[in-house]
């Protein structure tokens, strides 16, 4: 078995509700070209038992929140499974950055200075990936190889099989996800990319925070818990 065998290690409450994604054509090229890749010395991020570390961490009857995003990183030590996401020590990137901006305006709270999401997703926070790997040094370089069906999937059947969930869309192509949530049963927020390209555009004072906290605490749900800093050691 390699390390990028794609069914094997996935939280079973994903396996229950995905398993016949497994069984496409799509899904059986998609694992092809990443094991291809992989024997021609290239190398991959996140490593191949992060890939599926969003699904892993938040099962599928935790959700409470999606965040979506594109592709992993794809520099050295950053992509680690969960979107916008990068471990301790390495560097705060720049739309995460911005992200921490907003989250500290929105909710009044001290700078953050570390860029692991990992307690997010143990929240109930599925930070998603519309593909969820990617060449080193070479961003969007496994677009359009099967992820995308893959994650949609995953956005579908969250919409249909949960009740309320909150859907964080940031940026264009996040956007055009909305077709697959049904509106009438769950929040949709959306706004510009936190991009530095972007986020003067409307990401900044959006306060997605608070709103979410809002949205969750109004339904009688457990509101999360953003304080990353404070919930680490």
């Amino acid at each position: 078995m390699t390390e990028i065998s794609i069914n094997p290690k996935l939280h079973p409450s994903w396996l229950d509700v995905l398993s016949e994604e497994f069984q496409k054509p799509y899904f059986y090229d998609l694992k092809r070209f990443l094991l291809s890749e992989k024997q021609k010395g290239k190398i991959i991020y996140p490593p191949g038992p992060l890939m599926f570390s969003a699904l892993n961490l938040t099962p599928f009857d935790k959700v409470k929140v999606v965040i979506l995003g594109q592709d992993p990183y794809h520099g050295p030590n950053q992509a680690h499974g969960l979107s916008f996401s990068v471990k301790f020590p390495t560097p705060i990137p720049p739309s995460l950055a911005n992200i921490f901006l907003e989250m500290q305006n929105d909710l009044q709270c001290v700078p953050v200075t570390n860029g692991d999401l990992t307690p997010w997703a143990l929240e109930g926070v599925l930070l998603l990936n519309a593909v969820l790997s990617v060449e080193a040094n070479k961003a969007g370089s496994h677009r359009n190889r099967g992820w995308e069906k893959f994650t949609d999937s995953i956005i579908a059947t969250l919409s249909q099989k949960r009740d309320f969930l909150v859907f964080v869309l940031w940026g264009r192509d996040a956007i055009q996800k909305k077709a697959l949530i049904d509106s009438n049963k769950h929040l949709i927020l959306q706004a510009p990319h936190p991009s530095p390209l972007s986020a003067y555009r409307g990401f900044f004072g959006s306060r997605p925070f608070s709103s979410i906290n809002q949205a969750l605490g109004s339904r009688g749900l457990n509101k999360i818990n953003w304080g990353l800093d404070a919930l680490r050691n």
